[in-house]
């Protein structure tokens, strides 16, 4: 079955960096656009980035644009965020999925454990 397990997620100051990953499988992983969302206290779960499905495109939210990049690595079934410069407003709970192609809405229903990223001082 599909399996989501995303990981890296930790308290970090405001201006720090983090890098989440997300191991995938189940599924064919080069089939599949992925994408990071998050969801913070109290709030939707949004939709963060999204890479295709070799890597040649990526696409980010408008909040997160020129702080955040998204990776992967086909060989390991990963995907990445690269988060840097952060601020207390990035604190949420970072999810993977999969998608059909770049800021699709999510194709697994079944969403992994997540992983915490809090930013304050």
């Amino acid at each position: 079955q599909v399996q989501l397990v995303e990981s890296g997620g930790d308290l970090v100051q405001p201006g720090g960096s983090l890098r989440l990953s997300c191991a995938a499988s189940g599924f064919t992983f080069t089939r599949y656009a992925m994408s990071w969302y998050r969801q913070a206290p109290g709030k939707e779960r949004e939709w963060v980035a999204s890479i295709s499905s070799f890597g040649g495109n990526t696409i980010y939210a408008d909040s997160v644009k020129g702080r955040f990049t998204i990776s992967r690595d086909n060989a390991k079934n990963t995907v990445y965020l690269q988060m840097n410069r952060l601020k207390p407003e990035d604190t949420a709970v970072y999810y993977c999925n999969a998608a059909t192609r770049v800021a699709a809405p999510p194709v697994f229903g079944s969403w992994g454990q997540g992983t915490q990223v809090t930013v304050s001082s």
